[in-house]
């Protein structure tokens, strides 16, 4: 489809390609609203690309990302310092944030392990985890992964290796979403929905 556009507009749709879950409608879209915005408006989504490479790094203690060393969440003094979430990326922690309802800290594993990707866990964040446990001070770890065969298999891990270290290990329940039809679900849905059931 490129090679019907001038090389400039091309270039611009392959690009966009290349991004998770852009296709080739997709990018074409983006690459022709590219083409009408104003001229500063491009520069400054340039110039916004160009300096999330140099000014974003992940924080030394958690592996959120973050501008300086330490993060914002881990820098805060008023944050719960006894309860640590476990999340798979960054996007899942902001997930997590935009609840209000946890206060404790976190730790990014930057992935999950996925033997069929090439992705083991010391390929992840998994040793530092262990360090931070180690540390002491937590009294309870909250696993936040996926439902996924991946996300499951991630947990089952963790649990494993964090559990003799002292702190209650826990996961984040699963089931029906908040305004869904039972005769819609899945088998598993409702599996895992029985299972992490809750007294009322």
């Amino acid at each position: 489809m490129a090679a019907y556009y001038p090389k400039p507009i091309a270039r611009l749709v392959g690009e966009f390609e290349k991004l998770p879950g852009i296709g080739p409608k997709s990018a074409q879209r983006l690459a022709f609203h590219i083409m009408r915005i104003p001229e500063d408006e491009t520069r400054a989504l340039a110039e916004a690309l160009l300096a999330i490479q140099g000014s974003i790094r992940f924080c030394s203690i958690c592996f959120n990302y973050s501008e300086g060393d330490v993060c914002d969440i881990c820098a805060n003094p008023r944050r719960d310092q006894t309860h640590l979430c476990v999340v798979a990326e960054p996007r899942d922690l902001i997930a997590m944030e935009k609840t209000n309802e946890y206060k404790g800290v976190y730790h990014v594993l930057q992935g999950v392990i996925s033997p069929l990707e090439g992705v083991t866990p010391d390929r992840l964040k998994v040793k530092e985890l262990q360090a931070r446990v180690a540390d002491g001070g937590f009294k309870e770890i909250i696993l936040a992964m996926n439902p996924t065969v991946e996300g499951d298999t991630t947990a089952m891990y963790l649990a494993s290796i964090l559990k003799p270290l002292g702190p209650r290990v826990s996961r984040i329940a699963h089931g029906m979403p908040v305004g869904g039809d039972l005769d819609y679900a899945d088998q598993a849905t409702l599996i895992q929905a029985l299972e992490w059931r809750r007294e009322v």
